[in-house]
């Protein structure tokens, strides 16, 4: 198998580039790669177009550093704290300029992204009839049911395919075959759907503890570009079994984000003067410790027997 083990700055430096679509992450709330986030502000990417089921606060970071032309999504913010000042001042300000909007709800970028994987040429809603989304987005296509004698309305969500998706998982081999465990969201489907993929591994391991529970790869190891080894890389996002949320991290966060000012202090702090992932894992220092998952409740054995 090819080895893909790259380190985090050189995968992005080499994968992502200005103007692409980019998923980072597919949890909704747990494994967003902030790693990432921070080393796509660092690099200075521009024009990009987040596809961001909640992303927490990544996006919110994105389009405040400049990065982002573009969102299609549901909601950007932080979870705990409500939405992001950020994409406040974007969206009604032009600061630091203006972004497209691309309205969903999480379900039907759900529906997009698993219509984009399977290559089928939209598929058919009905949570969005009644909302202003339909107004507000004129890619979505109001019919009705032909195979209903009432004829009642659905809604057609067109195909969505990322550029790039960045996904965080608990393990990987180094040829990019992973394990994730825990709530998966849309990673299957924003996965499949992708032009290429980087996998932001909290562990390397060797290929037969991958081959040994095939039900936990979510995505095949020959669609992936790079594999990055990055610890506690979703932080300050949870991921089941390695690591808590932190929510202090978070709301100072968007405290400090509220003005202009606060939020450059912060980037400043947190992301420029900070040259790496392992750097900021030392400035986390104790307080990363506190955050990791010391328990062990393994789940119960399965057999894979053929005789």
């Amino acid at each position: 198998m090819m080895d893909k083990l790259s380190n985090l700055p050189s995968a992005i430096a080499d994968i992502v580039r200005n103007e692409d679509s980019v998923v980072l992450g597919a949890c909704l709330e747990g494994n967003i790669p902030f790693c990432a986030t921070y080393e796509l502000i660092r690099q200075g990417k521009r024009n990009l177009t987040m596809i961001a089921p909640i992303s927490d606060a990544s996006t919110d970071m994105l389009i405040g550093a400049g990065c982002v032309a573009g969102l299609t999504g549901a909601w950007v913010g932080n979870v705990s704290g409500g939405l992001g000042h950020n994409y406040r001042r974007a969206a009604e300000k032009s600061m630091p300029h203006p972004i497209r909007i691309h309205d969903y709800s999480n379900f039907t970028l759900a529906a997009a992204l698993m219509a984009g994987a399977y290559g089928i040429p939209y598929m058919p809603v009905r949570s969005i009839l009644g909302s202003d989304i339909l107004a507000s987005n004129p890619e979505f296509k109001q019919t009705t049911n032909p195979f209903t004698a009432e004829h009642e309305p659905v809604v057609l969500v067109p195909p969505l395919k990322a550029d790039v998706a960045i996904l965080p998982v608990q393990r990987s081999d180094r040829a990019g075959n992973c394990h994730l465990w825990g709530s998966s969201g849309v990673t299957t489907e924003a996965a499949i759907g992708a032009a290429r993929i980087i996998v932001v591994a909290d562990e390397i391991v060797e290929a037969e503890i991958i081959a040994s529970d095939p039900s936990r790869v979510p995505f095949p190891g020959w669609q992936v570009s790079a594999v990055c080894q990055v610890p506690a890389g979703c932080h300050p996002s949870p991921m089941a079994g390695r690591w808590r949320r932190d929510n202090a991290f978070l709301n100072d966060y968007h405290l400090r984000s509220r003005e202009v000012e606060g939020f450059q202090a912060w980037l400043k702090e947190w992301v420029f003067d900070v040259p790496d992932h392992a750097a900021y894992r030392a400035k986390l220092g104790e307080r990363l410790d506190a955050l990791q998952i010391k328990g062990w409740a393994p789940s119960a054995p399965v057999n894979y027997a053929s005789e």
